[in-house]
């Protein structure tokens, strides 16, 4: 066995005594995490977020794991000459799109996540929203689009959420399981339907009472200023979150997921985690440090406790 240096020592039990009171705060309460086909391009990448839900798992928080995979869809949407639409930062879905969907999340990211947590021996279950009834919804009719004169769209096959089956989600969690949820479902007709997977998370997260819905994405969190890291906002409330995107400062798939903030909040979610899929441990270090490393958001800036607002 490797003997730790003085100061390795201490820095592992430093750690541990800090991360002591997260642990029996949060132990037996239940996060939904969503993460975004960024963080399942390879399975090194899998293994590395997998293995902080396992920690997390371990020490006795209830995870809930919706996975997207847009990355994989647009790239073998481009193999396949299919073109990819996106409006308002939401992919419209045709039926070629909604065929990529289902082999890229039901087929590929679904199954190496499994794998992941097999590997790493945590208790994992795959569940399609198809198959399992988890997600029911129904197919989008036209929208209006806001701010363009009226004019509607067809997104295609893709689904609103009518309701989520919370028993389901509960019955592999008491069992000590982590679900891994996919964001497709069907319709009462039987039509397949590709949904947001912020969407499905923040439904998710009401549905089952989530002491904290995290969403993993590319940017570091919340930007001020578009593209650029360094204006990263520590913690927001819903009304800044609603005059950033008033303002423009919100674009592309970030309207979709500012829109999923709010429906987790105001469905009795207090807490709302924006981090970084690519910062190695981002999970690990916005659950268990006062500093985090992304945006929280919460409904009242004035309900942070004084800890979280000079983290």
């Amino acid at each position: 066995m490797a003997h730790l240096s003085g100061n390795e020592q201490a820095t592992v039990v430093t750690a541990l005594k800090h991360a002591a009171p997260y642990i029996r705060m949060f132990k037996r309460k239940v996060f939904v995490l969503k993460a975004g086909g960024e963080a399942f391009v390879s399975p090194a990448t899998t293994r590395a977020l997998v293995e902080q839900v396992g920690i997390l798992h371990e020490v006795g928080i209830r995870v809930v794991l919706v996975h997207g995979g847009g990355l994989q869809s647009t790239r073998l949407a481009e193999t396949r000459g299919v073109p990819s639409q996106f409006i308002d930062g939401r992919r419209v879905t045709n039926k070629d799109a909604l065929e990529i969907a289902a082999t890229v999340l039901n087929d590929q990211i679904n199954p190496m996540i499994l794998a992941a947590f097999q590997d790493l021996d945590v208790p994992a279950v795959g569940i399609c929203g198809k198959d399992a009834r988890v997600i029911k919804a129904h197919q989008r009719p036209r929208v209006v689009r806001e701010g363009h004169d009226g004019e509607t769209v067809d997104y295609g096959y893709v689904g609103d959420i009518d309701d989520i089956d919370a028993e389901i989600l509960f019955a592999h969690l008491n069992n000590g399981e982590v679900p891994v949820i996919s964001p497709m479902s069907a319709a009462a007709d039987g039509t397949m339907l590709n949904i947001n997977a912020d969407t499905v998370a923040a439904a998710v997260a009401s549905a089952v009472g989530a002491e904290k819905l995290i969403l993993a994405t590319t940017a570091p969190g919340i930007l001020e200023t578009r593209d650029d890291p360094g204006s990263l906002i520590s913690y927001i409330d819903i009304a800044g979150l609603a005059k950033l995107r008033d303002d423009g400062l919100l674009a592309d798939g970030m309207l979709p997921k500012a829109a999923a903030i709010e429906k987790a909040l105001t469905g009795g979610v207090p807490r709302v985690h924006v981090i970084s899929s690519q910062l190695p441990d981002s999970l690990l270090l916005e659950i268990f440090t006062n500093e985090g490393t992304g945006t929280l958001v919460v409904n009242d800036i004035e309900h942070l406790s004084p800890a979280e607002q000079t983290s």
